[in-house]
């Protein structure tokens, strides 16, 4: 394959024409023949105004570019879409696929050797990753990093782990406007990802585990001098990538991934990072089965002390000895062997890292913040496809409950009576919320975390057993069901739940049971209507209803997922 500027040439029918109009061009652009010679670098520049998460790309950018000249490379900027959680409507999930399609399109169609990813919320790690292993162009991801964190009245503040808990609080009538205000302007201090343990947090971290950034890119914080230093080094390392054809495809292997759900465990990560990763081990043809994964969860305790599922944040972790501290405790468990883009293994890696004397931010396996992993898989009649719970952020006593179903069937109907006066709701009860999926908001957005009731919060209650086929925020707590699989849209057994039927939670157990005879739901079945066709529905969101897939398998779309040829590993 060519190389270069000579690279996945426009096609006239006259290669020769080609390279001579794309030199013309480019020329205009300022460049020598001599720096045209170069391997080609390209450099995602996902900036945008409405993204604060990535307000540092432009010094990553220009750091990127000064480690790609000193390697001998030749640095070219792109610009792909920008995804901001705060600022995507319907939900930031609805876009991630979009900016997979951009990002791997523009990847394949410009002239380049290997490509420099640089993202930080949410779902742009997400999409590039998915885009990466897609196009299979030697590929580095340098995150934005976290934010810095501020004080209000003494109390260290945490976007957006404490964004949820003073609106609960607001809400409840526990504090007034002027102090929730006082609030909104500190939770967010600097520019950077959430400073806590949650999804953009975790994807850095799962993407390091992976060996696909350079070590101690998850934890450096944005506005380090640190971070500048590793995203020089970062676009030094993608000129080696290009001389030694290093490629996703030697990285993002079975083991690889399973290194990443055991890491995944041992942070207290997100429910939405389990679905990245999927998505992500699809596009290279590796299945993550829930139950494998549960499995693993069983061995793999909690041992990272940050919020939401402890006290610390992102800074104290990096200062900790960052990433490698954690990889360190896990050795045993690792497969060591592993390539990263730094040309070391996994193994080498961890050993060259420092060890911090001292430290409490990470535990040991002797010593864990929770026994078994974060996150937990369950099965039964109201989810045969699974769900999920993030039980190291639950209510300890609720994680064996049964009550009784109050039922929103939309986002709408949920926001028009969840505070109503005549609610029929105790704080027993377990909340409900349907078709709020993948197909049915559409996109799945991060509604799962289901407000208490005002009445019941203003009577001092601060949990409830949510159940819904939505997402959850990495940022949120509480003792919450979510992506049950199918969802409602597609007439699962969350569309048959009834206000008033019981239902019985037992994560020890893992189950999730609809308390209604297998009878019944066959009538109620057999009454529910089918779904509306869809009516002048174009552009992307058709190409997204009609392809978007479920939970259990990435929510990607099912033309982007090759036949899996690989399953996550055992554990080392």
């Amino acid at each position: 394959m060519s190389s270069g500027i000579r690279r996945g040439l426009t096609n006239y029918g006259d290669a020769a024409f080609s390279l001579f109009l794309r030199k013309a061009f480019i020329k205009a652009m300022g460049y020598s023949d001599d720096a045209l010679e170069r391997p080609i670098i390209g450099i995602t520049n996902t900036y945008s105004d409405f993204n604060p998460c990535h307000a540092t790309v432009p010094q990553l950018i220009a750091a990127v570019k000064r480690g790609v000249m000193l390697a001998g490379g030749l640095p070219m900027e792109f610009p792909t879409i920008s995804i901001h959680e705060s600022f995507a409507y319907p939900t930031s999930m609805y876009q991630r696929n979009l900016m997979a399609l951009d990002t791997e399109e523009m990847i394949r169609a410009q002239p380049v050797d290997a490509v420099v990813l640089i993202g930080g919320c949410d779902k742009t790690i997400p999409a590039q990753l998915m885009a990466a292993a897609s196009a299979n162009v030697p590929a580095i991801v340098i995150p934005t990093g976290p934010m810095l964190t501020r004080t209000h009245q003494g109390e260290r503040l945490g976007a957006c782990t404490d964004c949820r808990r003073f609106w609960a609080r607001f809400r409840a009538g526990e504090i007034d406007q002027q102090e929730i205000d006082a609030v909104n302007a500190r939770l967010a201090p600097t520019a950077g990802t959430c400073m806590v343990m949650v999804t953009a947090s975790i994807m850095a971290c799962i993407t390091e585990a992976l060996g696909m950034s350079l070590a101690g890119a998850a934890a450096i914080p944005a506005v380090h001098s640190e971070r500048l230093r590793l995203a020089e080094a970062t676009g030094s390392t993608a000129v080696t990538l290009v001389r030694n054809n290093v490629r996703p495809d030697a990285i993002l292997t079975a083991k690889a991934f399973t290194n990443a759900l055991i890491v995944l465990h041992a942070i207290g990560g997100s429910t939405n990072a389990l679905i990245h990763l999927t998505a992500i081990a699809a596009r290279r043809g590796v299945r993550i089965d829930l139950d494998r994964f549960d499995a693993l969860g069983r061995k793999v305790p909690v041992l990272v002390d940050l919020k939401p599922s402890g006290r610390h944040y992102m800074e104290h972790l990096h200062e900790a000895g960052g990433l490698n501290a954690v990889l360190r405790e896990l050795k045993s468990l690792l497969h060591l062997d592993m390539p990263t883009v730094s040309g070391k293994t996994l193994g080498q890696e961890i050993a060259a890292a420092e060890i911090v004397p001292g430290q409490e931010v990470v535990r040991s396996t002797g010593n864990p913040i929770y026994p078994s992993g974060g996150i937990a898989v369950l099965r039964g009649n109201l989810a045969p496809g699974g769900a999920v719970i993030k039980h190291s952020s639950a209510t300890p006593a609720l994680l064996k409950h049964t009550g009784r179903a109050v039922v929103f069937d939309s986002l709408e109907d949920l926001a028009a009576r969840i505070d109503a006066p005549d609610l029929d709701v105790t704080r027993d009860d377990v909340l409900v919320l349907r078709n709020a999926g993948p197909k049915g908001a559409p996109g799945m957005p991060e509604a799962g975390y289901l407000p208490i009731p005002k009445r019941l919060g203003q009577q001092g209650v601060k949990d409830m057993v949510r159940i819904s086929d939505a997402r959850m925020s990495g940022t949120a707590f509480g003792t919450i069901v979510l992506h049950v699989v199918p969802e409602a849209a597609l007439g699962g057994p969350l569309a048959l739940v009834q206000t008033g039927d019981m239902i019985r939670l037992d994560v020890g157990e893992r189950a999730l049971e609809l308390c209604v005879a297998p009878d019944e739901l066959e009538r109620r079945r057999a009454k529910l209507a089918p779904p509306l066709p869809a009516a002048d529905i174009s552009g992307y969101r058709r190409l997204y209803l009609g392809h978007v897939l479920q939970a259990d398998a990435g929510c990607d779309f099912d033309f982007m997922t090759p036949e899996m040829i690989d399953s996550v590993a055992p554990v080392a």
